[in-house]
This record gives structure tokens, C-alpha cells and sequence, in this order.
């Protein structure tokens, strides 16, 4: 029997296909391994979102082939799609393919193990193709089950590849969705999370809303908990916030994408909102949700970025008071508008900028965490051990660290609040 391994970089939409892709490669004769497990096949299941990522997939692909020289070397996902050329000059891989039809990825593989040919399957996006029927059943060692309903942006962000690694938006049908949740309550899974490449953009296809997913979702049997990944902020509109507060299974926590809190650098960026409108989003939520959680990205040292501007966005970023930041300087990503600006920012201004804005937003969070002592929450405990415990997340993803046995990994369990420590709360069951 042929073994395989794949290696996921990048989003949580790159963990649920890699699941489907593994989940399909099983149903056909294969095993699946772990990436460090001797294999016939190891895939790379690729993110380009910044240039380092495309060097990571490199390396791995070297890494691979240097190890195992008769195995297949697999590059598939977003890097060869948005950089065909640049993919099919890589001398490791046997086979690529892109991030269009993935289940053909399985057919590719078996005719270059027949054959002995290199497979290069490549083709761009095209408007008005359609959602790509796949699902899992949920990932691997985790207790959450991501579910992705959605693919494609449209937004054009002038720093960001996506859209011509990803496409039109594109969505999946409400029944596959009702079908495929419902397999995973059945399958025992108590939470679920929605993800997408534009999730704010679901359903724009097929005249819905993610509103409409969410409710769905909400109303399986068995399911618990309904989560959302990351929202581009201004599609969320006061009747969808109205409508996901009516829903007692849904998670108030929301991420939305913020990436800068100066309008001058939000417009050189092209978002589409500015700060005043994102602070009355997070106004509308707080004002709609018991203890919700917002947080964010924030790039830093953009194209053209002043110390005037970066101080801006550190004054909107305490104004807001995140719950959690991801913080990350700018990377000039060939094929984007931003990446031809001549006003790159040098890379000591972005490291001293990282740092500062990680600095401000670590005592945003540290503020949030204090703000859950006392409080009696849910916790969905994980398989994750701590010093303290096993970690799990309430409802606003909270990490709480609970002192219970294995069998409590993957079950709801009530706790009091009672401390908090090294960037996460602990908690005492309660009987």
C-alpha cells in the first residue's frame, strides 16, 4: 500500500483542503503518514501570501527529494497558481498542481507513479466557475471541525496576491453545507467553524448572505457552537450582527481583518473602510454581544508608511482594545500594486515598529484577559496540555487552562475564572 504525507502552510481554508485531499487519498488505497515518516508521496499543500512562504515551499521540496530521491515530490496549492512559471522552474517537484480542482490531484499522482512523467496541471481562474464539492470529516486531533464555505476575493487589497491565486468568489450551496455539518455532529464534533478566502463575502454568488450559513448551521442537531474565521469588517452590516446575536449557538468573537488603524495608509492599502467606520462596527458588536471578542491583524511598515501614520494605527489599536493581534510588517509581494511603490519602508523601521505595536497590543490583551476574572463560562476543552492543565476556549476564545482528566479533551465543560497567567486564564470546574 502507498504512503503518503502532506505538509500544510498557511491559512485554516489550506487545513481543511489538505484534510479533504488526505481524507480522499485514504479512500483510494493510500496511508497517510506524517511528514516526517518515510512516504512514496509527500505534498505540499502551498501558501503565497508573502515571498517567504514560496521560499518555505522551496526548501521543503529540496528537503523532501534530498531524503526520500525515489519518492514523488508534490507542490500544490496557492504558490503555483499565482506564480505558474516560477512553479514549474522548481526541479523537485514531479507533480504541481494549482488551487483550482483539487480532487484532480489524486488522478495526477497516480499517472506519475504509473508513468514516471513529470504531471504539470495548471490553469487561472475564470469568472463564474463554480464551488468545489469537498468536505471532511473535521481534522485530525482537533476537537474543533473547520468546515470552508467559501472561496475567492475580490477586494483587490493592493498588497495582497490572493485574489489571482484564489479567484472569484464562490460559494457552497446551503445544503452542502446543512449535509456536511450535520456529518460532523453525527461524527461527534460540538463546535464548528466557518472559514473562507473572503468569508464576509459568502453567498455573494448565489444571492445570500453569510448570515444565512451561520443561522443553518446554528439550527443542526448536536452542534453547540458556530465560530467564524477571519471578516473583512465593513460586509458585516447592523441586520447581520442583529441576526447572529438572535443565535444562542453563536460564538461572539470576531475577527476582523483591521491591517491598519491610520485612513491614510487604509486607502494606499485599499480597504474599504476607513477607522471611523471600523470602530462603529465594533461599537455595533459590543453593543449586541455579552463580552465579545474582537480581534485583529495589523501590518506594519507599509509602502509609504510615516512614524505619523504607524503612531495613528498604535492610538487605534489601544482606542479599539483588541482582545488578540496578530502583528506583522509588510512584506513586498511581487505581482501586487504596493509592491511598485518606490517609498518601501527599510526593514529596521518595520522591526522597531513590529515591536512597539506587539508591545501595545500584548497589554491590550493582558487587559481583556483580566477583564474574564470571575466570570462563569463554557470551555471546550482541547487535546493541548499546559503546566496548568488541559487548555480549552470559552465562547469569546478565551484560553483557559482547566485541571480535568484526558477524558474531559473534547467536552463542554462550566468553569469559574480564576487567575491569569503567561497570556492565558485558568479556570476551577464547577460541579
Amino acid at each position: 500500500m502507498n504512503r503518503i504525507a502532506f505538509t500544510t502552510l498557511g491559512c485554516k481554508v489550506n487545513q481543511y483542503e489538505t484534510e479533504c485531499l488526505a481524507e480522499l487519498f485514504a479512500q483510494n488505497g493510500f496511508t497517510v503518514v506524517e511528514p516526517e515518516e518515510e512516504a512514496d508521496v509527500y505534498v505540499v499543500n502551498s501558501c503565497t501570501v508573502t515571498a517567504s512562504g514560496d521560499k518555505k515551499t522551496r526548501q521543503l521540496l529540496r528537503r523532501m527529494k534530498k531524503r526520500s530521491p525515489a519518492a514523488l515530490a508534490v507542490l500544490t496549492g496557492c504558490y503555483p497558481q499565482a506564480f505558474p512559471e516560477e512553479a514549474k522552474a522548481i526541479p523537485e517537484a514531479d507533480v504541481i498542481t494549482g488551487a483550482k480542482n483539487r480532487r484532480g490531484l489524486l488522478q495526477a499522482v497516480l499517472r506519475a507513479m504509473e508513468t514516471g512523467e513529470r504531471i504539470v496541471d495548471l490553469s487561472p481562474h475564470q469568472r463564474g466557475e463554480a464551488f468545489e464539492p469537498m468536505s471532511a470529516a473535521g481534522l485530525r486531533g482537533r476537537t474543533r471541525a473547520y468546515l470552508k464555505i467559501e472561496d475567492g476575493c475580490e477586494r483587490y487589497c493592493s498588497y495582497c496576491i490572493i485574489p489571482t491565486a484564489r479567484g472569484p468568489v464562490r460559494s457552497k450551496p446551503l445544503a452542502d453545507i446543512k449535509a456536511e455539518v450535520e456529518a460532523l455532529a453525527a461524527a461527534g464534533y460540538l463546535e464548528v467553524v466557518l472559514t473562507g478566502i473572503n468569508l464576509s463575502s459568502y453567498g455573494k454568488d448565489l444571492g445570500l448572505r453569510l448570515i444565512d450559513a451561520v443561522e443553518l448551521c446554528c439550527a443542526v442537531p448536536g452542534i453547540r457552537r458556530v465560530r467564524l474565521g477571519s471578516l473583512e469588517p465593513e460586509l458585516l452590516t447592523e441586520s447581520d450582527i442583529a441576526r447572529m446575536a438572535a443565535q444562542d449557538k453563536f460564538c461572539p468573537q470576531f475577527h476582523l481583518s483591521l491591517q491598519s488603524g491610520c485612513d491614510r495608509t487604509l486607502k494606499a492599502m485599499n480597504r474599504h473602510y476607513d477607522s471611523a467606520e471600523y470602530a462603529r462596527i465594533v461599537r455595533d458588536i459590543r453593543a449586541s454581544f455579552d463580552n465579545a471578542a474582537i480581534t485583529t491583524d495589523i501590518m506594519v511598515g507599509f509602502a509609504g508608511e510615516t512614524d505619523e501614520d504607524h503612531k495613528a494605527s498604535l492610538a487605534f489599536a489601544e482606542e479599539i482594545g483588541f482582545a488578540k493581534v496578530h502583528v506583522f510588517a509588510y512584506s513586498r509581494r511581487e505581482g501586487t500594486v504596493a509592491a511598485r511603490r518606490p517609498d518601501q519602508v527599510p526593514e529596521p523601521v518595520k522591526d522597531a515598529r513590529s515591536r512597539e505595536m506587539i508591545a501595545l497590543t500584548d497589554k491590550t490583551r493582558e487587559r481583556f484577559l483580566l477583564s474574564q476574572l470571575g466570570r462563569v463560562e463554557e470551555v471546550l476543552v482541547e487535546t493541548t496540555k499546559t503546566p496548568f492543565g488541559y487548555e480549552g476556549f470559552t465562547r469569546n476564545y478565551t484560553p483557559v487552562a482547566v485541571n480535568c482528566p484526558p477524558e474531559s479533551c473534547g467536552t463542554l465543560v462550566k468553569v469559574r475564572i480564576t487567575a491569569v497567567l503567561e497570556g492565558r486564564c485558568l479556570g476551577e470546574i464547577l460541579s
